[in-house]
């Protein structure tokens, strides 16, 4: 007697399997909603007038480019389905190679929309320049006539903000407020290296850079905190450059600058001087009063009182320049980027050769000679035993090359 053993069908097996697979699909999808559930689209949801225009561009652009990416897609995987080997059904022709009505559809509507985007790109551009004053405080309203704008002076510094209230003769750090519907415009500027200004809820993000003013204009239109950060990488303690932005009513921002001033010091010159100086998450903190003509020696590259101002020296240069002594000691009053060095405050950040200054971490680079300083902030810039008491040329090592001083260190 023969006895048989039922073997089930393997590729019945698999399809069985291939349904349960796609019916467990948008189960395994969950976890991935769950963490975009975590994103904060803040550029979505403004709460200025400037934003919210911004956004629109955003959206009117992405909304005409989706008219030709989804039907390419779309026609893209209906052909690949029509046109498979297995469909017996779908014409064969071989020998097709051109169709009139097909070229002008496909060269037409890609060039209506480059039309498109680029009319509604060159309108936004200039109707958001951040250099344009308001003429509206929103979609319905426009800027009250006599309306005085509240004029914020953003210094960006390593790694804060300093805002400072030439109307109310107050200065803050890391703290902003503006009544609500109120247009504010902003003097943005740096004292050490390119930053960028932004508040995502309030308008676009504007470069700050030293030695150089640029400005914004823009509104806030609903109460609340909000975030406001540089957006460019300027050192060790960019990831902690933030600073919070106020939206009040009236009274609520007329008790802003009551309690500034009640609370805060005085930035002095000393102040100001100490303040430069690099450090990282600096709590809020506000001032009652700050120097006069601070902000424009800020912008003339010249707070300490021993240094040129950039207008004395474009002055100079109008008139042919200086020689002899008057010119030694005007280069002495150009010394800017090694302020910090000289006082000791220096942050940490790249180095050079030219600088005299050593690494500020515990690595040897690949390729250096060994330095004693290494990792000793305590004898940066003191040269190697080796090369005391030797003159240029000597003690080089092989390949090496001394780099010549820059102008300005």
């Amino acid at each position: 007697m023969t006895s048989s053993t039922h073997r089930p069908d393997r590729t019945e097996t698999a399809t069985r399997r291939g349904g349960r697979g796609r019916r467990l699909l948008p189960f395994l999808a969950l976890p991935l909603l769950t963490l975009l559930g975590g994103c904060n689209f803040v550029v979505l949801h403004p709460a200025g007038y400037v934003a919210e225009q911004q956004r629109n561009l955003v959206l009117a652009a992405t909304g005409l480019m989706l008219l030709i990416i989804v039907p390419v897609i779309a026609f893209t995987l209906i052909f690949a389905w029509r046109y498979r080997a297995t469909n017996e059904d779908a014409v064969y022709d071989p020998e097709w190679h051109h169709s009139t009505q097909l070229e002008v559809l496909i060269w037409t509507a890609p060039l209506m929309i480059i039309i498109a985007l680029g009319a509604l790109t060159w309108i936004g551009t200039h109707t958001l320049d951040p250099f344009r004053p308001l003429s509206k405080i929103d979609p319905k309203r426009d800027v009250p006539a006599g309306t005085v704008p509240l004029e914020v002076e953003a210094i960006a510094m390593d790694w804060k903000w300093l805002f400072l209230y030439p109307q109310y003769g107050i200065a803050t750090v890391n703290e902003l407020a503006a009544p609500v519907d109120r247009p504010i415009r902003f003097k943005i500027t740096a004292t050490d290296v390119m930053n960028t200004f932004y508040v995502p809820t309030l308008a676009g993000m504007v470069y700050a850079m030293p030695g150089m003013q640029t400005q914004l204009h823009a509104v806030i239109n609903r109460e609340g905190a909000y975030e406001g950060r540089s957006a460019h990488y300027s050192g060790a303690g960019f990831s902690n450059m933030f600073f919070k932005f106020h939206g009040l009513t009236n009274e609520g921002f007329d008790q802003w600058i009551a309690k500034a001033k009640a609370q805060g010091g005085e930035l002095t010159q000393e102040a100001y001087l100490k303040l430069e100086e690099p450090s990282e998450a600096e709590p809020a903190r506000f001032y009652k009063a700050y120097m006069k003509g601070l902000y424009d020696r800020i912008i003339g590259m010249c707070p300490r009182p021993d240094q040129m101002c950039v207008g004395e020296m474009v002055k100079i240069d109008a008139q042919g320049g200086a020689s002899g002594t008057e010119a030694a000691e005007n280069y002495k009053r150009l010394q800017y980027d090694n302020r910090l060095a000289e006082r000791g405050v220096e942050g940490p950040g790249a180095t050079a050769p030219a600088s005299e200054t050593g690494p500020h971490g515990q690595t040897q680079p690949q390729g250096m000679q060994p330095r004693p300083d290494m990792g000793n902030p305590d004898v940066r810039g003191q040269k190697s035993p080796d090369s005391q008491g030797k003159g240029s040329g000597e003690g080089q090592s092989e390949g090496g090359q001394v780099a010549p001083k820059q102008l300005n260190q």
